[in-house]
């Protein structure tokens, strides 16, 4: 292997001190965009005097996550916003040892067994929110599938609907996800008692008391209620060691974060590139009239269900809710020729490598049917990873794509979706990839 570069990669051209900042942070996808299309496969970047460097090629990509993932760690400054107060040690912020214990401690919990039953409440939600739409509406289905999955969490992680102590969650949780989407929560100190901050604790605040609350009840009960916190409460390591109360919470409130946010935002833009595309969302009613015939799917027929699957894979790649993943080397580190040295930040857009004109054919349109002869298994393995890779692969993935079939199918059946004339969805790319004012589409019984 030829020795690597001694100088930096090719990039953006950097102001003093603030670097590139300013750019990214106006228009964080056209800024990476730019980065991917005029400097290539290995882009640095000058972030606040943070060296960065961004990976367009799949090989790099599985380099640093698969390869030498031992050498890389997730990044601290998303790790110490994230955790701290609200996440803690969950498994998207835990690393090393402990990280690992956690992992192997909660796998139980998204094995196939356990998948059916969270199937069974997956449709049932999905149908009571049929009961809510009506021919001819306009709705803001973004707000809807919030709604919808956080209900379905919360009966998954605590077996309880969305009422009573339960409504604190959607609230808390909206407030924390809007203090992530304001640049300023990357720029100022979380402990300065501003009031974006100090509002921002006390949905944290909420969260805590209600999930504490909910920890305390079952371990008072001790009975096996079936669902995700009773699986966290009793599995052991191979030490016959628990959970203590304060990892639960980490790892509930992860769940609930995750849980909900991320298969939200990816219905929305089903629904919502269904009504601009009515060829597509003709072709999904087709699907759902032959295999299902009326009834309400289940988890036995997503096998045959293989154009919704197809339709949720293309959501995943033109707006994946984890538009960007960020590592920092413990070592240095070589990639496609660069020296990666300690210190500095590697960073992997699924939003700009899911839109590489290498890997597919017009790669901006939406065509669900690319997916249908095989097209996952002639990709390269990091073109398509709206769920991560590697050892840290988002451990609810299965739960996130059985979720949004069955939500989709069931939703479908019933109606079909129209694009409102002259409504734009504006994206807010913040921890995860949100509409910044909704999805809102016309309702069409069938």
């Amino acid at each position: 292997m030829s020795a690597p570069h001694t100088q930096r990669p090719p990039g953006p051209r950097a102001l003093p001190l603030l670097g590139s900042l300013l750019d990214f942070a106006k228009h964080p996808l056209a800024f990476i965009e730019s980065c991917a299309r005029d400097y290539g496969d290995v882009v640095y970047v000058d972030l606040l005097g943070a060296p960065t460097y961004m990976l367009q090629n799949p090989e790099h990509i599985e380099h640093v996550l698969v390869t030498r993932h031992r050498a890389y760690a997730k990044d601290k400054r998303e790790r110490r916003m994230l955790g701290g107060r609200l996440l803690g040690n969950g498994l998207l912020t835990n690393e090393g040892e402990s990280w690992l214990r956690q992992r192997r401690l909660m796998q139980p919990a998204f094995h196939r067994q356990r998948l059916a039953a969270y199937g069974q409440v997956m449709a049932e939600h999905a149908g009571r929110q049929l009961a809510t739409w009506h021919d001819g509406q306009v709705r803001d289905v973004y707000a809807d599938m919030m709604r919808l999955t956080l209900g379905i969490v919360i009966k998954s992680l605590f077996d309880l609907e969305m009422e009573g102590a339960a409504l604190t969650v959607g609230p808390s949780l909206a407030r924390v996800m809007e203090h992530f989407a304001d640049v300023r929560a990357f720029l100022v100190p979380d402990w300065l008692p501003t009031p974006e901050n100090l509002g921002y604790h006390a949905a944290v605040e909420r969260l805590d008391a209600l999930v504490s609350h909910l920890i305390l009840r079952r371990r008072e009960a001790g009975s096996e209620a079936g669902d995700l916190l009773s699986l966290l409460l009793q599995v052991q390591d191979e030490h016959g060691q628990r959970m203590d109360d304060q990892q639960i919470r980490d790892e509930v409130l992860t769940l609930v974060l995750a849980g909900h946010e991320t298969t939200s935002i990816t219905l929305a833009f089903c629904i919502h590139l269904l009504a601009c595309h009515p060829e597509a969302d003709a072709a999904l009613h087709r699907e759902l009239d032959t295999v299902l015939g009326g009834r309400a799917p289940s988890m036995e027929d997503l096998p045959a269900l293989s154009f919704t699957e197809c339709v949720v894979k293309e959501a995943l790649r033109l707006y994946p809710p984890a538009w960007s993943i960020s590592r920092e080397p413990l070592e240095e580190d070589e990639v496609g020729g660069w020296r990666i040295p300690v210190g500095s930040l590697v960073v992997m857009n699924p939003w700009t490598v899911h839109r590489d004109a290498r890997f597919y054919e017009e790669p901006k349109a939406f065509r669900p049917q690319r997916w249908a002869d095989g097209l996952e298994q002639r990709l390269p393995r990091f073109a398509w990873f709206p769920f991560g890779g590697g050892p840290r692969l988002c451990i609810g993935m299965g739960f996130a794509l059985m979720e949004a079939r069955l939500v989709l199918a069931t939703l479908a059946q019933r109606f079909r979706f129209e694009r409102v004339p002259g409504d734009h969805v504006r994206l807010m790319p913040s921890i995860t990839l949100r509409p910044r004012h909704g999805v809102k589409v016309r309702l069409r019984a069938r």
